[in-house]
């Protein structure tokens, strides 16, 4: 047999690259069956023998005899003359194997088959990546950063396949070097032209809940489940959590004394904060339990219009509503319900003024921004303190003191 690079190639393809003895012949086959169509028209008639363990292949044509100047087709049948040059004592109607030498292919067709190869044991691998990584969608994954770029982090597995962790997957706090080793959900992957792109996330709710599976034996033995986890990344999660055992409290052993088993959760996501409620049927209890800390006075629930107004002491709205609106906006996630916050004896008295009254010189975001922690009219903002305003909300010092100046001059002259 030539000594032809591709063939000498074989041993490395099986060794580099992780594909079995089985499959490694059939992709070569397949390779070296469609080269001989394009120079012979069919490949029926052929016989491929390969041993991919030494490196070595051979290549028989099997043709019919024909009495010499009745060759209607060259590749399935061969004159009387020339199968005697083979063996002397072949006859009309007999069959003959001719072994086919590579070079006999023409060295464009070795280049092109070789590349063919290489292409066919790409995809194998890229179709083998594909598949492991569907399998791993939902499953937390562990990768060191690679490189670092503005919009996308790129990280390496011990495997070497390299994993995508976009700008807006991450965790608003989040920050890489290179070497650090980052945890993830593996959340899609997707094929960019043949070649796999595997996502990863830390900001999918589904992460919080597979690190509550990883960090509290009891969640992974089953025996407190999961029943809803969402989160505002890096900043604030709810978690719902029951258990079939009435012995175990399933919020306490999640928690942890002192929190020492909830800590490492926090710490991995940015100390983000995260409550943990007893899940229960009762829909009344469960808003009220998604709502805390504040404390609910009362309930008016409309299972139609899955909406629900909450009542609470004015000094409870700011807790129910939370730093930015993020309170509220979790317990409506976690419940489904749209909560609506009314504030008890909330008519506005007789000498207050509701703040939108004051749009022509109050920005409507602003208002918007004081409405998220439940202070609605000129009152109940100067009835703050300056600290505690801006503690509470977005709004820069500057513009609290504006607004409170504004609120001075108009209303309480």
């Amino acid at each position: 047999m030539e000594n032809i690079a591709l063939i000498d190639s074989f041993s490395e393809f099986k060794d580099d690259k992780l594909i079995d003895r089985v499959t490694l012949m059939a992709i070569l086959e397949d390779v070296f069956r469609n080269a001989l169509k394009k120079k012979y028209g069919s490949d029926d008639n052929f016989d491929i023998i390969i041993n991919p363990d030494k490196g070595d292949m051979e290549i028989w044509r099997n043709r019919v005899v024909v009495a010499d100047g009745e060759v209607e087709d060259e590749n399935q049948e061969i004159e009387l003359s020339e199968a005697q040059k083979i063996e002397p004592d072949f006859e009309v109607g007999e069959d003959v194997s001719e072994e086919v030498k590579l070079i006999d292919l023409g060295r464009r067709a070795i280049l092109a088959l070789r590349q063919n190869l290489i292409s066919k044991i790409h995809e194998h691998d890229n179709n083998n990546l594909y598949k492991q990584f569907k399998d791993l969608i939902g499953e937390i994954y562990t990768a060191e950063v690679h490189h670092v770029r503005p919009r996308v982090v790129i990280l390496i597995d011990d495997e070497g396949n390299e994993i995508v962790l976009p700008k807006e997957k991450q965790i608003p706090s989040d920050f890489f070097r290179k070497g650090d080793n980052v945890r993830g959900i593996i959340e899609s992957v997707e094929l960019k032209g043949n070649k796999p792109q595997i996502i990863m996330s830390r900001t999918a709710d589904i992460f919080l809940e597979k690190l509550f599976e990883q960090e509290i034996p009891e969640v992974f033995d089953g025996l407190i489940m999961i029943k809803k986890v969402v989160r505002i990344p890096g900043e604030k999660a709810k978690v719902a959590v029951d258990s079939y055992d009435d012995r175990i409290d399933p919020v306490g052993a999640c928690v942890g004394m002192k929190g020492s088993r909830i800590h490492g959760i926090v710490r991995e996501l940015g100390n983000e904060n995260i409550d943990v409620i007893n899940y229960t049927t009762n829909l009344q209890l469960y808003i009220t339990r998604a709502l805390s800390p504040a404390k609910v006075s009362s309930l008016k629930i409309d299972e139609e219009k899955k909406r629900a107004e909450v009542f609470l002491k004015l000094e409870e709205v700011s807790k129910a509503i939370g730093r930015g609106g993020h309170n509220i906006k979790l317990a409506g996630l976690l419940t489904g319900y749209e909560l609506d916050v009314i504030r008890e004896g909330a008519a506005i008295e007789e000498d207050d003024v509701e703040l939108t009254e004051f749009s022509d010189e109050i920005d409507g975001w602003v208002i918007d921004e004081f409405a998220k922690i439940g202070l609605d009219t000129a009152r109940s903002i100067l009835n703050q303190d300056v600290a505690d305003l801006v503690r509470r909300t977005d709004l820069e010092e500057e513009t609290i003191l504006e607004v409170i100046r504004i609120l001075k001059e108009e209303f309480q002259d």
